[in-house]
């Protein structure tokens, strides 16, 4: 009897020991748990999240039209732009003031210029003279003989066509050797007609020139001419009087319009041949290769972000519009899409930042994937 008492001591003790063992182990692994952190609100970035995430941001900016296309180009000079300067008289070159490329202005000397031809034409301005003189004097006698009968009245219209003959003669050699700038020694200046840069300069001094060449020939560059390549696929869209724009300096952008359209499509580049004039900027030179903006024709009240700004989620173009504590999603209608820029008609409005980066992420956050 008492060995089972005692044997049923032992069990009643184990118990409580294995009792008082699991209550201690609970406690401890309800302390060592975490406590549970609140979940973060979808879109609800920190600026420190943004910066690691790699999210950059920027300003949607009014527009009124949308763009219709991106096209190469190539700059060139109006057809009325370029302007030979010629010697009026062969010769040689005396002095020579300007070299190739440098820009002049209307009537600055471009060199001096020594012609036989110009002393022979002085030589025949000073005998006309001269004659012109004795023409006149005789005219008024043989006039006044006439009106007291003492000669025939056609003895006084001889008088008077030899007199007008010399004044003609006169003239005619005073006005070339005003043209050609020349003076009574058979020099002459040539002069720069208009205001630009000089493209050509083919002598040199001391060198001969003739009346049938231009040793120098100026570019006016106050304006300029593109010549474009239309793709066919919006060919039929692009008419005269359709605004354009190409970049210039400073970031600002240099506008131009449409002036022709090409009637047939290049077999070989299937494009259609535009050209539009645009103003003048220190970016621009003949020859240089651009990318032109095509406006389109019908006004719009949209903004314009950079392309990198939109995305497609489900179907539908968003954009992920900055907060004060993150982004929201928001759904946009797109007006056009041009190169690195697209047009919004609505969705938007000017001035609110769009992410332009980190649209991946902002996907996971705010779109569900």
């Amino acid at each position: 009897m008492d060995h089972k008492r005692i044997v049923g001591a032992g069990l009643a003790a184990i118990a409580v020991a294995a009792g008082a063992y699991w209550w201690t182990a609970a406690d401890r692994t309800e302390e060592a748990a975490p406590a549970a952190q609140p979940a973060a609100a979808p879109g609800k970035l920190s600026p420190q999240q943004i910066q690691r995430l790699g999210i950059t941001t920027q300003a949607a900016q009014a527009t009124s039209s949308a763009e219709l296309g991106q096209v190469p180009g190539v700059i060139t000079l109006p057809p009325e732009a370029r302007v030979a300067v010629t010697a009026p008289f062969g010769g040689s070159v005396v002095r020579l003031f300007v070299v190739s490329g440098q820009a002049v202005t209307r009537g600055q000397p471009l060199a001096v210029v020594r012609s036989v031809e110009a002393v022979q034409y002085g030589a025949a301005l000073s005998r006309g003279q001269a004659q012109l003189s004795v023409a006149q004097a005789a005219a008024a006698r043989t006039s006044q003989l006439a009106r007291e009968g003492i000669v025939a009245a056609a003895r006084a219209d001889e008088a008077q066509a030899a007199y007008r003959e010399a004044q003609v003669a006169v003239a005619e050699n005073r006005r070339i050797l005003a043209q050609a700038g020349a003076g009574a020694g058979g020099e002459m200046t040539l002069r720069a007609p208009i205001s630009g840069r000089l493209a050509a300069v083919t002598v040199q001094t001391g060198g001969p020139i003739d009346a049938l060449t231009a040793p120098f020939v100026i570019e006016n560059t106050s304006s300029f001419m593109l010549d474009l390549q239309i793709p066919e696929r919006i060919a039929a869209q692009v008419h005269p009087g359709m605004a354009v724009t190409v970049p210039g300096s400073g970031g600002q952008p240099i506008r131009g319009s449409i002036v022709s359209v090409g009637g047939s499509i290049d077999p070989a580049t299937r494009s259609v041949l535009a050209k539009a004039r645009i103003g003048a900027d220190p970016l621009l030179v003949s020859g240089k290769a651009v990318m032109a903006a095509l406006e389109g024709s019908q006004p719009i009240t949209g903004v314009s972000v950079p392309a990198s700004a939109v995305t497609q989620l489900k179907g539908k173009d968003v954009v992920f519009v900055a907060g004060t504590d993150g982004f929201a999603l928001r759904a946009v209608t797109l007006a056009g899409r041009s190169g690195e820029h697209v047009t919004l008609s609505g969705g938007l409005r000017p001035g609110e930042r769009v992410a332009t980066s980190g649209l991946a992420e902002l996907k996971v956050l705010l779109g569900g994937e």
